[in-house]
């Protein structure tokens, strides 16, 4: 197997082929991040490293909107794709101890990651079409919510939610899993709109990377005034966390299970905040559970 890796920005794309892995000697590439260069991109990989798509892997890292065109791209033509963790390539070029950061190194760096993780890791396989589409409505919904301009916006806004209800409505395991999500109390459609979209698009094999995923891990303070103290990661996309916010307020007063636990939390001498804290990573480990047992939510009775 021949190891690229690939460093995109809005305006360029750098390209590294480590050549040979024990001498470090690499071969690299510009182009601009234009779909017309696309197809020379494709070109120079297969001339340059005289090697067919398919022997070919291609590390890179989420850039927001500026990657995901050229690797669907990749991905059509037959060349294998591993989409690197942010935070794990960095502690790898940490490892590696790389001084100076520029997007060729970064592109070098990702082209050693790929070489060293190809085998205990999988290849990316983009999304299906129908959540692709969800994904593309939630995020145009987002975008206008978040606009200063929203009270202008506020009839696009209005379609859009219809087209996001619709668009679930006719897929049948989406529309199922909402419906799912939608029998736990607390959970309204508002959340239950994103929620659909991130357990379609995710795959998590457990609760807490789910809940990991949504940032709501415990983090334990070590300096500053908050030392001793836990808050939560925040990691992760913070407009669900804000939706599961006021979701994990609705439950703790109408969702009998979360309730429960609010209080036997402050009971033992957390704070309101810890307790709503708590109370959404618990309706995100429930959320897994309707999900991936595809079972309606039933209260545990005391």
């Amino acid at each position: 197997m021949m190891f690229i890796g690939i460093d995109i920005s809005k305006e360029k794309i750098d390209l590294s082929w480590l050549r040979d892995q024990l001498t470090n000697k690499i071969k690299t590439k510009v182009f601009k991040n234009k779909h017309q260069d696309f197809l020379a991109i494709e070109k120079w990989l297969l001339n340059t490293t005289k090697s067919a798509a398919n022997e070919l892997v291609i590390t890179l890292e989420p850039t927001g909107v500026y990657h995901g065109a050229l690797m669907y791209f990749l991905h059509e033509q037959g060349f294998n794709i591993i989409l690197a963790n942010p935070g794990k390539a960095k502690k790898y070029a940490d490892a590696l101890n790389i001084i100076h950061k520029t997007d060729k190194s970064d592109a070098t760096m990702l082209a050693h990651y790929g070489c060293a993780k190809h085998a205990v890791v999988s290849y990316w396989q983009p999304d299906a079409l129908e959540v692709r589409e969800l994904k593309a409505l939630i995020r145009r919904l987002d975008a206008l919510e978040s606009n200063r301009q929203r009270e202008a916006n506020r009839d696009e806004i209005k379609q859009l939610k219809s087209d996001i209800d619709n668009h679930i409505d006719n897929e049948p395991d989406l529309k199922r899993n909402r419906k799912l999500l939608e029998s736990i109390p607390g959970i309204g459609p508002v959340l239950s709109r994103e929620l659909t979209y991130l357990f379609a698009a995710k795959k998590f094999n457990k609760a807490k990377e789910a809940a990991a995923y949504c940032g709501l891990i415990p983090r334990h303070n070590e300096s500053g005034k908050l030392k001793g103290r836990t808050s939560i990661s925040k990691l992760g996309p913070a407009r669900i966390r804000c939706k599961l916010y006021m979701a994990a307020i609705v439950a703790g007063q109408w969702n009998k299970t979360i309730k429960r636990h609010k209080l036997t939390l402050i009971n033992n001498g957390k704070t309101p905040m810890q307790a709503v804290c708590a109370n959404m990573r618990k309706l995100i480990h429930i959320c897994f559970g309707v999900i991936k047992n595809q079972e309606a939510f039933k209260l545990q009775e005391s």
